[in-house]
């Protein structure tokens, strides 16, 4: 197929447009590389995806642009006919968007519009977008299912992905298009974003230096490797999303519809408490994290937790890697990329 993937210059657009190269596909990239975070790490992620083309010899372009040009976008699917679109740009970051709110509205709500029209018109086969387990926001109950609430977040960062799966259902609803939302739960792995924990952690581990640790290293997250992530994408992908005979109107489920509509989480199920996620490192560094103990971050949840039944029960897939396992690859690629 055909593909296109928003973002692959990002973490897990990198990922995903590099397995889907050696799966065979033919993959349009499209991304603004922007400074948010180290440029030269995305230049490098750009590199590794040519040279993985060159090698196997699949087709491969990269389109540098910014998703809320809509011309941009717009020439972009003109130039090229999409069996699928994996929508996986957008302006991340929980706490940056408490001081830069309307680097959000940009990418994140008129890029995925630009997205959403543009499918609509070249009649896309499937669309699936990155949504983020950060909708839940207010929500306590554990595990988070799809079929919960997701309409009380607690940043503004969650808020615009919440607006995501709302619009996609607007044009599932409207004009029948096949839309996937996937909800990431905290996700790690080589390549990693450097503004993630995993990678500040181990950065100053590696060199001797304090790590701040929030909410003195009590909440948890659902950790969640890469290789989980991307192969839960794949597989996704080829399920084109149905309309649901059984959703009632009168007691509407939140991740499905009578519209081609869905939405999954892709966690690990199986919430690891900070501290224990540092203590992975340090024996994966085989260092001692020296700890500065800090209260919760504005915005930050206490906890999250994946209930990933549904996924697993639509692709025959579970994430598994283990906190040992993924922690140990992400160190090791640490260590070679910046020759520690």
């Amino acid at each position: 197929m055909k593909i296109l993937v928003t973002g692959h210059a990002g973490f897990i657009g990198f990922h995903t447009a590099r397995c889907l190269l050696q799966a065979g596909h033919e993959v349009v990239g499209f991304d603004n590389v922007n400074d948010y975070y180290d440029t030269e790490l995305k230049e490098a992620r750009l590199i590794e995806l040519e040279q993985v083309a060159a090698g196997l010899g699949s087709a491969y372009r990269s389109i540098r642009g910014n998703l809320a040009d809509r011309a941009a976008v717009e020439s972009c699917f003109d130039q090229h006919c999409f069996d699928r679109v994996i929508h996986l740009a957008a302006q991340a970051g929980v706490r940056y968007s408490i001081e830069n709110p309307h680097a959000y509205v940009e990418s994140n709500l008129v890029g995925f519009a630009n997205v959403l029209e543009c499918c609509r018109q070249k009649r896309v086969e499937h669309l699936i977008y990155a949504s983020t387990s950060s909708v839940y926001g207010a929500n306590t109950k554990m595990p988070f299912s799809e079929q919960d609430s997701a309409n009380h977040p607690v940043q503004f960062y969650a808020a615009t992905k919440r607006s995501n799966e709302l619009m996609a259902h607007s044009y599932s609803h409207l004009f029948q298009l096949p839309t996937t939302g996937l909800r990431f739960f905290t996700v790690y792995g080589p390549w990693g974003r450097p503004d993630m924990a995993p990678h500040l952690f181990t950065s100053r581990i590696l060199r001797g230096q304090p790590i701040q640790v929030f909410n003195q290293g009590n909440h948890s997250r659902d950790f969640t490797y890469i290789d989980d992530i991307v192969e839960s994408i794949m597989r996704v992908a080829d399920g084109v999303a149905l309309p649901d005979p059984n959703w009632n109107s009168d007691s509407p489920a939140p991740s499905c519809s009578r519209a081609p509509y869905r939405i999954y989480n892709i966690g690990n199920s199986h919430a690891v408490r900070l501290a224990d996620f540092i203590a992975a490192i340090e024996r994966a560094t085989g260092r001692t994290a020296v700890k500065e103990y800090l209260p919760l971050q504005p915005g930050d949840v206490a906890d999250t937790f994946a209930d990933s039944s549904a996924l697993q029960e639509h692709i025959n897939y579970r994430p598994s890697t283990s906190i040992e396992e993924g922690v140990s690859r992400f160190v090791q690629w640490y260590r070679e990329y910046y020759d520690i």
